[in-house]
């Protein structure tokens, strides 16, 4: 079946799909901001690199709840800001880790290790209600099943890391990971925005409109 031979999308599907995007995106940003609670009260740098994760993960599924509905152009714009607004709290985990560099104190490691097992639970969740639907609503559908499945890795990894704080006593290897997570979310936001990029430029060209730059 080539893609100008699919047939239409079923209604009742796409209000499922919907809704399973809207859940996915609302439990994103509810352990994003416990994340970044306790992220601020332990002062771990990972944490607050985390919660961007889950952050990139609400944007995408809200951009996929918006998309649903709104032509490439609009879309094409809220990606824009999204990938924006991805980059922020990056940026103030950058800014934690650099300050954490001149006193490396190890973060609670009881916190650490529940709000790592936590985050695994969460994106659990998440692969869970978005596996029926990854191969409906195109590229974006399954990229956001994908991010949730790749996101389980970070909940072990943090669990792992709480492991190793505990044997160290030391802050080092939160701040090594922090950082670590800090340079795959710029990733992701760079690819959020070539995204909105390619939308764009798809939109111009059904409107019959090009651009040579």
């Amino acid at each position: 079946m080539t893609e100008t031979s699919h047939p239409r999308p079923d209604p009742a599907r796409v209000r499922a799909l919907r809704g399973t995007v809207l859940a996915v995106s609302l439990l994103n940003l509810a352990y994003m901001l416990v994340e970044i609670g306790v992220a601020l009260g332990i002062g771990s740098v990972s944490l607050v690199a985390d919660s961007v994760d889950f952050f990139e993960d609400f944007a995408v599924n809200m951009l996929i709840v918006i998309a649903l509905g709104w032509p490439l152009a609009r879309r094409a714009r809220v990606g824009k800001v999204m990938a924006g607004i991805i980059v922020l709290p990056a940026i103030a985990a950058l800014a934690m880790a650099a300050v954490k560099v001149g006193d490396p104190e190890p973060p609670a490691t009881g916190p650490l290790f529940w709000t790592g097992v936590g985050s695994l639970l969460v994106n659990l969740v998440c692969v869970g209600l978005l596996a029926r639907f990854r191969a409906d609503g195109g590229s974006l559908t399954r990229a956001a099943w994908l991010a949730a499945r790749n996101d389980l890795i970070a909940g072990i990894v943090l669990i792992a890391l709480a492991g190793a704080t505990a044997l160290t006593a030391s802050g080092w290897a939160d701040i090594i990971v922090g950082v670590l997570l800090v340079v795959l979310n710029g990733g992701a936001a760079k690819e959020v925005w070539q995204a909105a990029t390619e939308e764009r430029l798809a939109a111009q060209a059904l409107a019959g409109e090009f651009d040579d730059d």
